[in-house]
């Protein structure tokens, strides 16, 4: 039975509310500073704004609302659903006072896209964006990656069972150590090494090619939150194409992998065996399918050039969509000629993704392959006698038993995600785009990953947009807190 909120609920759901607006709002010093820095009087209005909005929204909130209530699982899912919204629209307004967007819708569209990781992109000439702007474009892919209410954590409560509403609200899975609190500070820690190891690399690359000393250093810094976080992002309109660097996009390569990797098996690595990526059932799927998606490319791709442009014109977008990152080193429109099979296994690939409790989207591999194996074990099942007991195992951190429950959650999500990446297919083919397009924009949409082939952009329907942003949103947090959020606003209304 679900419990009937009551005025004490919201007013302790908005003074939680209050206090992450008032962190977003502290990130948005982070661009203001960079316009400072760089002279750029425009933008520095832009974000003032911005972050002014933001702070006197969280302070109104957090002093007119106290918390009446101990928080519960149902307020941290419902603050999760509705914060994620609310970060949007608040980070959406520096874009849109930069006069590069058509519409506050676009400006929303953008700041969506990258808090959930996903890229998709509606900017007007991107080229001439302004460093704080592309600054802040770029942090929120770091922030959504990591997960601004996990960053919050610490700050908000002490209390575990509270802090783990937030955590798995926010589409994180598995705990890596038992305080949750401590899990969120890990994961903060993992990714700080990870932004000094890229940002060094991709700074040598862009120095090396004859960029500028700033501008390398910005560049490489947008790269890695981008390639890491699996956002998508880039500076330049070109996207990677901009760079005609090999190293670069193997260095990217790198990252992505490292950012669609479980943050469980970065601390197993780390801190306890680092066989482990070796009998990993995560990454046993992840080569799997790759490996098997490589092939079909393979044939699509005869007669298309050598070795070398088919793995830079091919097999970087299958990792690209594998990883959920959307990173792309083709001329713009050169995706939407590419063969019917290969469009089918990039979209394969981006609705896989990649480890759960890890900074991409899509089904997940883990749960991935429990079907698999799933399905082999019924096999199996069928091939004993028919008395005998048998129960299967995979090697995740350690031995599991592939138990019913498992099983179950692995179908749920699966027919969740099927059904969007449907529903958004359904939609555009409604405006006459063709079945394929339309499928692998709404999969590129709901899995965050931002490949596309020419259907987002500014002059899109408006429908189609809002259509992607709510795919966008609801592919990000796995759904379960959006339903809980519902399900709390119905019972409001059955008092």
């Amino acid at each position: 039975m679900i419990i009937s909120p009551d005025r004490k609920d919201f007013s302790t759901i908005l003074n939680i509310l209050g206090k992450l607006i008032l962190g977003l709002s502290l990130f948005m010093l982070i661009p203001l500073g960079v316009a400072i820095f760089k002279k750029e009087i425009s933008p520095f209005f832009d974000f003032l704004i911005g972050f002014s909005a933001s702070a006197c929204l969280g302070f109104l909130l957090v002093i007119i609302f106290p918390v009446k209530k101990e928080v519960g699982w149902v307020h941290a899912f419902f603050t999760v659903s509705v914060g994620w919204l609310i970060f949007s629209l608040l980070g959406a307004i520096p874009f849109y006072f930069s006069s590069h967007f058509l519409s506050f819708i676009d400006a929303w569209f953008e700041a969506m896209s990258g808090f959930t990781t996903t890229g998709l992109t509606l900017v007007q000439d991107l080229d001439h964006l302004s460093f704080s702007h592309n600054m802040w474009r770029h942090l929120t892919m770091f922030i959504g990656g990591q997960g601004i209410i996990l960053a919050s954590l610490s700050i908000l409560t002490r209390a575990r069972s509270v802090a783990l509403g937030f955590y798995v609200g926010e589409a994180r899975q598995e705990k890596i150590l038992p305080n949750v609190i401590d899990t969120a500070r890990f994961i903060w820690k993992v990714s700080f090494v990870y932004l000094i190891l890229g940002v060094a690399t991709f700074f040598t690359i862009l120095f090396y090619q004859g960029v500028s000393v700033s501008k390398s250093l910005f560049q490489a810094l947008w790269i890695f939150f981008a390639s890491f976080d699996t956002g998508g992002f880039a500076p330049q309109s070109q996207n990677i194409a901009y760079y005609h660097s090999f190293p670069l996009e193997l260095a990217t390569v790198i990252f992505m992998i490292l950012g669609a990797t479980n943050f469980n098996l970065h601390f197993w690595i780390w801190n306890k065996k680092k066989s482990e990526i070796f009998k990993n059932f995560e990454i046993k799927t992840f080569l799997f399918t790759l490996f098997s998606l490589m092939f079909i490319l393979y044939f699509s791709f005869i007669g298309f050039g050598n070795q070398l442009t088919i793995f830079r014109k091919g097999f970087y977008q299958l990792i690209s969509a594998h990883t959920g990152c959307g990173f792309t080193n083709l001329a713009s429109g050169e995706l939407s000629i590419f063969s019917a099979l290969s469009l089918l296994a990039l979209t394969f690939a981006m609705m896989i993704g990649g480890g759960v409790c890890s900074t991409t989207g899509g089904i997940k591999l883990l749960r991935l392959g429990i079907i698999f194996k799933t399905f082999f074990t019924e096999i199996k099942r069928w091939m004993y006698p028919f008395k005998a007991v048998y129960k299967d195992r995979f090697h995740h951190l350690q031995d599991l038993i592939l138990s019913d429950k498992r099983i179950k959650g692995a179908y749920i999500f699966f027919a969740f995600f099927l059904f969007t990446y449907a529903l958004g297919a359904v939609v555009a083919m409604c405006f006459g785009y063709s079945a394929s397009f339309s499928l692998f924009e709404s999969v590129s949409a709901t899995a965050n990953v931002g490949l596309s082939v020419g259907l987002t952009n500014p002059a899109m329907p408006l429908t189609l947009k809002l259509i992607y942003m709510f795919q966008m949103w609801a592919g990000r947090l796995e759904f379960i807190s959006i339903f809980v959020s519902i399900g709390f606003i119905i019972s409001l209304f059955k008092k």
